[in-house]
Protein backbone atom coordinates (compact mmCIF):
# COMPACT_ATOMS: atom_id res chain seq x y z
CA UNK A 1 0.00 0.00 0.00
CA UNK A 2 1.31 3.60 -1.14
CA UNK A 3 2.20 5.67 1.84
CA UNK A 4 0.71 8.94 1.78
CA UNK A 5 3.17 12.15 0.66
CA UNK A 6 2.14 14.51 3.07
CA UNK A 7 -0.90 15.59 5.06
CA UNK A 8 -3.36 17.01 2.43
CA UNK A 9 -2.73 13.88 0.61
CA UNK A 10 -3.43 11.94 3.79
CA UNK A 11 -6.45 13.97 4.31
CA UNK A 12 -7.76 13.49 0.87
CA UNK A 13 -7.35 10.10 0.73
CA UNK A 14 -8.32 8.78 4.09
CA UNK A 15 -11.13 11.59 5.52
CA UNK A 16 -12.13 13.15 2.65
CA UNK A 17 -16.27 12.15 1.78
CA UNK A 18 -18.62 14.34 -0.36
CA UNK A 19 -20.66 16.35 1.88
CA UNK A 20 -24.22 15.50 3.16
CA UNK A 21 -26.11 17.37 5.60
CA UNK A 22 -23.24 20.22 6.00
CA UNK A 23 -23.61 22.56 3.78
CA UNK A 24 -19.98 22.85 3.51
CA UNK A 25 -17.63 19.74 4.68
CA UNK A 26 -14.22 18.90 4.86
CA UNK A 27 -11.51 20.79 2.52
CA UNK A 28 -12.04 24.82 3.30
CA UNK A 29 -11.00 26.85 7.15
CA UNK A 30 -14.77 26.31 8.62
CA UNK A 31 -17.26 23.48 8.17
CA UNK A 32 -21.17 25.02 7.58
CA UNK A 33 -23.34 23.56 9.07
CA UNK A 34 -27.33 24.80 9.64
CA UNK A 35 -29.03 23.77 13.00
CA UNK A 36 -32.78 23.05 12.39
CA UNK A 37 -35.49 25.41 13.57
CA UNK A 38 -35.91 25.59 17.00
CA UNK A 39 -32.74 23.03 17.56
CA UNK A 40 -29.94 23.19 20.57
CA UNK A 41 -26.77 22.14 19.40
CA UNK A 42 -25.03 20.20 21.17
CA UNK A 43 -20.83 19.76 21.64
CA UNK A 44 -18.62 17.43 23.01
CA UNK A 45 -14.75 16.57 22.77
CA UNK A 46 -12.98 13.80 23.68
CA UNK A 47 -9.46 12.48 23.07
CA UNK A 48 -7.49 9.25 23.63
CA UNK A 49 -3.91 9.35 24.46
CA UNK A 50 -1.47 6.27 23.46
CA UNK A 51 -0.10 5.02 27.01
CA UNK A 52 -2.81 6.65 28.91
CA UNK A 53 -5.91 5.82 26.98
CA UNK A 54 -4.85 2.72 24.89
CA UNK A 55 -2.14 0.38 24.76
CA UNK A 56 0.59 0.72 21.92
CA UNK A 57 -0.14 -1.86 19.32
CA UNK A 58 -4.30 -1.68 19.63
CA UNK A 59 -6.38 -2.39 17.03
CA UNK A 60 -6.73 0.65 15.05
CA UNK A 61 -9.98 -0.30 13.26
CA UNK A 62 -11.38 -0.51 16.81
CA UNK A 63 -9.19 2.75 17.68
CA UNK A 64 -11.58 4.57 15.15
CA UNK A 65 -14.83 2.66 16.24
CA UNK A 66 -13.41 4.29 20.01
CA UNK A 67 -12.55 7.45 19.33
CA UNK A 68 -15.75 8.03 17.59
CA UNK A 69 -18.25 5.90 19.84
CA UNK A 70 -16.83 8.14 23.31
CA UNK A 71 -17.77 11.24 21.98
CA UNK A 72 -21.35 9.74 20.53
CA UNK A 73 -21.32 8.39 24.06
CA UNK A 74 -21.96 12.21 25.36
CA UNK A 75 -24.23 12.84 23.50
CA UNK A 76 -26.45 10.13 23.97
CA UNK A 77 -25.87 11.40 28.30
CA UNK A 78 -27.98 14.67 26.72
CA UNK A 79 -30.37 13.10 24.70
CA UNK A 80 -29.37 14.41 21.57
CA UNK A 81 -29.61 13.15 17.87
CA UNK A 82 -25.82 12.98 16.39
CA UNK A 83 -24.97 15.33 13.52
CA UNK A 84 -21.19 15.91 12.10
CA UNK A 85 -17.90 15.47 14.07
CA UNK A 86 -14.33 16.95 13.51
CA UNK A 87 -11.36 14.97 13.61
CA UNK A 88 -7.64 16.43 15.01
CA UNK A 89 -5.18 14.01 14.72
CA UNK A 90 -1.31 13.61 16.18
CA UNK A 91 1.01 10.81 14.42
CA UNK A 92 3.62 9.41 14.79
CA UNK A 93 4.13 8.32 11.01
CA UNK A 94 1.71 8.49 8.34
CA UNK A 95 1.04 5.00 7.54
CA UNK A 96 -1.14 3.66 5.38
CA UNK A 97 -2.24 0.41 6.21
CA UNK A 98 -2.96 1.87 9.75
CA UNK A 99 -4.69 5.02 8.41
CA UNK A 100 -7.39 2.29 6.31
CA UNK A 101 -8.09 0.73 9.34
CA UNK A 102 -8.69 3.47 11.83
CA UNK A 103 -10.23 5.38 8.99
CA UNK A 104 -12.54 2.29 8.48
CA UNK A 105 -13.66 1.74 12.03
CA UNK A 106 -14.34 5.47 12.65
CA UNK A 107 -16.51 6.10 9.18
CA UNK A 108 -18.44 2.63 10.06
CA UNK A 109 -19.34 3.97 13.30
CA UNK A 110 -20.58 7.02 11.65
CA UNK A 111 -22.20 5.62 9.02
CA UNK A 112 -24.39 3.69 11.57
CA UNK A 113 -25.55 7.00 13.14
CA UNK A 114 -26.09 9.14 9.81
CA UNK A 115 -23.26 11.52 10.56
CA UNK A 116 -20.37 13.07 8.56
CA UNK A 117 -16.72 14.01 9.18
CA UNK A 118 -16.88 17.98 8.49
CA UNK A 119 -13.60 19.07 9.36
CA UNK A 120 -10.74 18.80 11.57
CA UNK A 121 -6.31 18.29 11.53
CA UNK A 122 -3.34 16.38 11.29
CA UNK A 123 0.20 16.69 12.66
CA UNK A 124 3.32 14.68 13.19
CA UNK A 125 3.54 13.52 17.03
CA UNK A 126 2.68 11.18 19.82
CA UNK A 127 -0.61 9.23 18.91
CA UNK A 128 -3.17 11.46 20.33
CA UNK A 129 -6.47 11.37 19.01
CA UNK A 130 -8.98 13.99 19.82
CA UNK A 131 -13.74 14.06 18.39
CA UNK A 132 -15.54 16.97 18.62
CA UNK A 133 -18.73 15.81 17.93
CA UNK A 134 -22.21 17.61 17.53
CA UNK A 135 -25.35 17.09 17.67
CA UNK A 136 -29.12 18.37 17.63
CA UNK A 137 -32.09 18.71 20.30
CA UNK A 138 -34.76 20.07 20.86
CA UNK A 139 -34.60 23.07 22.44
CA UNK A 140 -35.45 22.29 26.45
CA UNK A 141 -35.32 18.84 25.82
CA UNK A 142 -31.77 18.25 27.41
CA UNK A 143 -31.12 15.49 29.59
CA UNK A 144 -29.11 17.29 31.78
CA UNK A 145 -26.36 16.54 34.84
CA UNK A 146 -28.33 18.99 37.42
CA UNK A 147 -31.98 18.11 36.99
CA UNK A 148 -31.88 15.27 39.37
CA UNK A 149 -34.77 15.11 42.41
CA UNK A 150 -35.23 14.06 45.17
CA UNK A 151 -37.55 10.62 44.99
CA UNK A 152 -36.38 9.50 41.55
CA UNK A 153 -35.36 6.20 40.80
CA UNK A 154 -31.65 5.57 39.12
CA UNK A 155 -31.09 4.07 36.32
CA UNK A 156 -28.47 2.04 34.35
CA UNK A 157 -27.75 0.95 31.01
CA UNK A 158 -26.22 -2.45 30.31
CA UNK A 159 -23.53 -4.40 32.62
CA UNK A 160 -21.32 -1.62 33.90
CA UNK A 161 -17.82 -3.48 35.00
CA UNK A 162 -17.04 -5.18 31.50
CA UNK A 163 -14.26 -2.89 30.39
CA UNK A 164 -12.09 -2.89 33.86
CA UNK A 165 -12.26 -6.32 33.72
CA UNK A 166 -10.88 -6.77 30.25
CA UNK A 167 -8.68 -4.17 31.18
CA UNK A 168 -7.76 -6.30 34.22
CA UNK A 169 -7.11 -9.45 31.98
CA UNK A 170 -4.49 -7.03 29.67
CA UNK A 171 -2.77 -5.56 32.07
CA UNK A 172 -1.79 -8.80 33.85
CA UNK A 173 -3.72 -7.74 36.91
CA UNK A 174 -5.61 -11.29 37.03
CA UNK A 175 -6.27 -14.23 34.46
CA UNK A 176 -9.99 -14.88 34.20
CA UNK A 177 -11.76 -17.75 32.77
CA UNK A 178 -14.22 -16.51 29.47
CA UNK A 179 -11.74 -14.08 28.19
CA UNK A 180 -12.66 -13.40 24.85
CA UNK A 181 -13.14 -11.27 21.88
CA UNK A 182 -16.86 -10.23 22.77
CA UNK A 183 -15.23 -9.63 26.14
CA UNK A 184 -12.34 -7.55 25.31
CA UNK A 185 -14.58 -5.55 23.05
CA UNK A 186 -16.35 -3.79 25.61
CA UNK A 187 -13.38 -1.98 26.01
CA UNK A 188 -12.03 -1.46 22.52
CA UNK A 189 -15.34 -1.28 21.11
CA UNK A 190 -17.59 0.49 23.30
CA UNK A 191 -21.79 0.59 22.16
CA UNK A 192 -22.99 4.39 22.35
CA UNK A 193 -26.36 4.32 23.98
CA UNK A 194 -27.29 7.08 21.52
CA UNK A 195 -30.93 5.10 20.81
CA UNK A 196 -31.51 4.90 24.27
CA UNK A 197 -30.99 8.74 25.45
CA UNK A 198 -33.02 9.86 22.55
CA UNK A 199 -35.84 7.00 23.91
CA UNK A 200 -35.40 9.10 26.91
CA UNK A 201 -36.06 12.38 26.70
CA UNK A 202 -38.99 13.58 28.30
CA UNK A 203 -39.12 10.68 30.15
CA UNK A 204 -35.67 10.91 32.64
CA UNK A 205 -34.78 14.12 34.12
CA UNK A 206 -30.78 13.58 34.60
CA UNK A 207 -28.33 11.56 32.90
CA UNK A 208 -24.78 11.11 32.52
CA UNK A 209 -22.35 8.64 30.47
CA UNK A 210 -20.07 6.42 32.53
CA UNK A 211 -16.81 6.80 31.23
CA UNK A 212 -14.77 7.19 34.63
CA UNK A 213 -16.28 4.97 36.39
CA UNK A 214 -20.10 4.90 38.19
CA UNK A 215 -19.43 6.04 41.28
CA UNK A 216 -17.31 9.23 40.55
CA UNK A 217 -19.52 9.78 37.53
CA UNK A 218 -22.66 9.43 40.01
CA UNK A 219 -21.02 12.21 42.41
CA UNK A 220 -20.60 14.38 39.19
CA UNK A 221 -24.56 14.42 38.94
CA UNK A 222 -24.97 14.63 42.36
CA UNK A 223 -23.43 17.47 43.00
CA UNK A 224 -24.69 19.37 39.99
CA UNK A 225 -28.13 18.35 41.12
CA UNK A 226 -27.76 19.60 44.38
CA UNK A 227 -28.91 16.25 45.85
CA UNK A 228 -27.93 12.79 47.36
CA UNK A 229 -28.53 9.03 46.69
CA UNK A 230 -28.92 4.98 48.25
CA UNK A 231 -27.28 2.48 45.76
CA UNK A 232 -28.05 -0.85 46.05
CA UNK A 233 -24.76 -2.52 44.69
CA UNK A 234 -25.75 -5.70 44.24
CA UNK A 235 -28.77 -4.17 41.69
CA UNK A 236 -26.16 -3.69 39.17
CA UNK A 237 -26.87 -5.92 36.79
CA UNK A 238 -23.72 -8.10 35.57
CA UNK A 239 -22.00 -10.15 32.79
CA UNK A 240 -21.26 -14.03 33.04
CA UNK A 241 -17.52 -13.04 33.02
CA UNK A 242 -18.13 -10.27 36.33
CA UNK A 243 -20.71 -12.37 37.94
CA UNK A 244 -18.35 -15.46 38.42
CA UNK A 245 -15.83 -13.16 40.17
CA UNK A 246 -14.74 -12.64 43.56
CA UNK A 247 -17.62 -10.03 45.19
CA UNK A 248 -15.25 -7.74 45.86
CA UNK A 249 -13.05 -8.07 42.42
CA UNK A 250 -17.14 -7.65 40.88
CA UNK A 251 -17.86 -4.56 42.87
CA UNK A 252 -14.70 -2.64 42.46
CA UNK A 253 -15.07 -3.37 38.74
CA UNK A 254 -18.72 -2.06 38.53
CA UNK A 255 -18.56 1.09 40.98
CA UNK A 256 -15.16 2.58 40.18
CA UNK A 257 -13.92 0.44 36.67
CA UNK A 258 -14.76 3.20 33.47
CA UNK A 259 -14.85 2.91 29.62
CA UNK A 260 -18.01 1.39 30.06
CA UNK A 261 -19.61 4.04 28.44
CA UNK A 262 -23.40 3.17 29.72
CA UNK A 263 -25.77 5.84 30.55
CA UNK A 264 -26.66 6.84 34.06
CA UNK A 265 -29.86 8.29 34.25
CA UNK A 266 -32.59 9.26 36.44
CA UNK A 267 -36.72 9.29 36.30
CA UNK A 268 -39.63 10.00 38.54
CA UNK A 269 -41.15 6.81 40.35
CA UNK A 270 -43.96 6.96 38.63
CA UNK A 271 -42.39 6.79 34.97
CA UNK A 272 -41.15 3.49 35.64
CA UNK A 273 -43.29 1.61 33.10
CA UNK A 274 -42.11 4.05 30.48
CA UNK A 275 -38.40 4.01 30.97
CA UNK A 276 -39.23 0.52 30.71
CA UNK A 277 -40.61 1.36 27.32
CA UNK A 278 -37.96 3.36 26.16
CA UNK A 279 -35.61 0.98 27.02
CA UNK A 280 -37.44 -1.97 24.79
CA UNK A 281 -37.76 0.54 22.33
CA UNK A 282 -34.04 1.29 21.92
CA UNK A 283 -33.07 -2.41 22.80
CA UNK A 284 -30.93 -1.18 25.67
CA UNK A 285 -31.72 -3.60 28.55
CA UNK A 286 -31.64 -1.06 32.09
CA UNK A 287 -31.59 -1.96 35.92
CA UNK A 288 -32.91 0.46 39.29
CA UNK A 289 -29.98 0.39 41.15
CA UNK A 290 -31.06 2.77 43.39
CA UNK A 291 -32.70 6.44 44.89
CA UNK A 292 -32.03 9.90 45.19
CA UNK A 293 -32.46 11.58 48.12
CA UNK A 294 -32.52 15.17 49.36
CA UNK A 295 -29.86 14.49 52.01
CA UNK A 296 -26.41 15.42 49.96
CA UNK A 297 -24.13 12.29 49.90
CA UNK A 298 -23.70 8.85 48.73
CA UNK A 299 -25.33 6.00 50.19
CA UNK A 300 -24.13 2.18 49.05
CA UNK A 301 -26.10 -0.71 50.43
CA UNK A 302 -25.82 -4.42 49.56
CA UNK A 303 -29.35 -6.92 48.61
CA UNK A 304 -29.51 -7.16 52.59
CA UNK A 305 -29.74 -3.89 53.32
CA UNK A 306 -26.43 -3.26 54.67
CA UNK A 307 -24.51 -0.40 54.66
CA UNK A 308 -21.20 -0.75 52.55
CA UNK A 309 -18.34 1.40 52.78
CA UNK A 310 -17.69 3.38 49.86
CA UNK A 311 -13.31 3.34 49.10
CA UNK A 312 -14.08 3.08 45.15
CA UNK A 313 -12.05 5.96 43.36
CA UNK A 314 -13.19 6.53 39.70
CA UNK A 315 -10.41 7.16 37.16
CA UNK A 316 -8.49 10.44 37.58
CA UNK A 317 -6.83 11.92 33.89
CA UNK A 318 -4.16 13.66 36.18
CA UNK A 319 -3.41 10.52 38.45
CA UNK A 320 -0.35 8.56 37.21
CA UNK A 321 -1.87 5.31 36.37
Amino acid sequence: MDQPSGEFDLIARYFTRPARGAVLGVGDDCALLAPGAGMQLAVAADMLVEGRHFFAGTDPQALGHKALAVNLSDLAAMGAQPWAFLLALALPDADASWLAAFSAGMFALADAHGIELVGGDTTRGPRNLCITVLGQLPAGQALRRDAARAGDQLWVSGTPGDARLALGQLRGEWRIAGFDAALRARLERPTPRVALGLALRGVAHAAIDVSDGLLGDLGHLLRASGVGAEVDVDAIPASAPLAAQPSARRRDCQLAGGDDYELLFTAPADARDAVLRAADAAATPVACIGRIDAAPGLRLRDAAGAALHDTYASFDHFRRP
